[in-house]
């Protein structure tokens, strides 16, 4: 069994405290960048314009990402109107929506192509992912079941998240792992796969799988048919990216 007892708040700035998610998440967003403007060059995108494109995916993913905690958690907020604003609670799948949709307004403005920027978008995200649940493990939210396996996670400090002393299932390091696997195969697909926009598919149908079989060692609330809101929205985004990928790369190979 493994102690954590780290402290989730890295620092304090008066009253305002910065938790190591905060920092994590901020890295993340770096990490995209970095990885994106790197492809931006390969494949002949200019600079402004990846910058660009992270300013709106970021206030996207942001606003649609506590836009589905707010509604997976809606018996709550309902009672408790003044905290629907706020910065606690963002969810990885209203995240990816959300930059998924802005990015989207953004290619329709400019005139450019969609599928372009998510094949140069689709390596850094899912590695900045990796970065984010890096926080998670700190914070001990998205904690697991409780579990007697021999890699078993106990956290200790009263500012977690997680249940205190009581060995669960470490699932922000399954997705963590998941993540850096994707980002790995996405990393050696992104020169050879055919067509524009197919290394973006790949990322979501891969992503989607791993998130919704992690999901059953993870404590969550039942959404619709015993499924978690997550795994639902999981399930939705392999119906449709499933069978367009087969469409775009069947079309290509005529």
């Amino acid at each position: 069994m493994i102690i954590i007892g780290i402290n989730p708040v890295a620092f304090s700035l008066g009253p305002m405290e910065v938790r190591w998610y905060g920092i994590m998440v901020a890295l993340a967003v770096v990490a995209i960048i970095v990885v994106a403007l790197r492809e931006a060059k390969r494949v002949g995108i200019s600079q402004d314009t990846v910058y660009s494109v992270a300013l709106w995916a970021v206030i996207g993913g942001v606003v649609v990402s506590r836009l589905v905690h707010v509604i997976d958690l809606w018996d709550y907020y309902m009672t408790h109107p003044a905290e629907i604003i706020g910065t606690e609670g963002l969810t990885i799948y209203g995240a990816i929506l959300g930059a998924v949709l802005a990015v989207g307004i953004y290619a329709w403005v400019k005139k450019v192509s969609f599928w372009r920027l998510g094949d140069i978008i689709a390596p850094g995200a899912v590695l900045g992912q990796a970065i984010g649940r890096v926080g998670c493990t700190i914070n001990g939210c998205c904690y697991g079941l409780p579990t007697s396996l021999p890699w078993a996670v106990t956290y200790t400090h009263p500012s977690s998240y997680a249940p205190l002393g009581m060995a669960i299932h470490p699932t922000q390091v399954y997705l963590l792992l998941w993540n850096l696997i994707v980002f790995g195969v996405l990393w050696r697909l992104r020169r050879g796969l055919k067509p524009e926009g197919s290394l973006f598919l790949v990322y979501l149908c891969l992503y989607a799988v791993g998130d919704f079989g992690l999901r059953f060692l993870r404590a969550g609330t039942p959404f619709l048919f015993g499924f978690q809101e997550a795994q639902v929205i999981g399930l939705a985004v392999l119906v449709v990216a499933v069978p367009w990928l087969v469409l775009k790369m069947r079309r290509a190979s005529r």
